[in-house]
């Protein structure tokens, strides 16, 4: 009698890691936040919008409280593209932190960019998505002038996370020696 073998495809084998939680060194329980505080725009009032689709690691789709449907870009970093490695676990952490939630969107200088995109720092209550993504690994500090509330925080947390090999790091994505876009 033959055994049939059973095949999981990668796909399928990452999202049984995404659900129990074994992500590549993904901590959705890990803080945040650094001591000190959560950085200079937390405080600041943003426009509040109900996430609707995850397009990528640092970009999702809002409704804003207005009915409006309004896509955004997150500042002050960036994650894999599509045709790149670590898309999926970074679309992924980014729908961990975000999918479904009610989010506050804070402005830096910009208020779209070139594409009609908002771009935003993204809270979900006190969770900053933008510097969780950075210091998980799973996004790399970039600044796009002229928004740079937190370019200094957001390098010292990529260069932490690229120490200890988190997230994207090991896969070499980021190893461009470069902060600027």
């Amino acid at each position: 009698m033959n055994k049939k073998s059973t095949h999981h495809p990668p796909l399928i084998l990452l999202f049984i890691a995404l659900l129990t939680g074994c992500t590549f060194g993904f901590d959705p329980n890990a803080d945040p936040l650094p001591s000190g505080g959560n950085g200079s725009t937390s405080n600041q009032s943003g426009d509040t919008a109900q996430v609707v689709q995850i397009i990528d690691g640092d970009t999702i789709d809002v409704r804003l409280s207005d009915g409006t449907r309004q896509r955004v870009r997150y500042v002050g970093m960036n994650t894999p593209e599509r045709d790149e490695v670590c898309y999926t676990e970074a679309k992924q952490a980014n729908a961990l932190f975000v999918e479904g939630k009610t989010v506050r969107l804070v402005k830096d200088v910009s208020n779209t960019d070139q594409y009609d995109r908002l771009l935003r720092y993204v809270y979900v209550g006190d969770l900053f998505v933008n510097r969780a993504l950075v210091e998980q690994g799973y996004a790399e500090a970039v600044v796009y002038d002229p928004d740079r509330a937190h370019y200094d925080e957001f390098v010292a947390l990529e260069k932490q996370a690229a120490s200890a090999r988190r997230g994207c790091h090991p896969s070499g994505i980021f190893n461009d020696n470069s902060y600027t876009r």
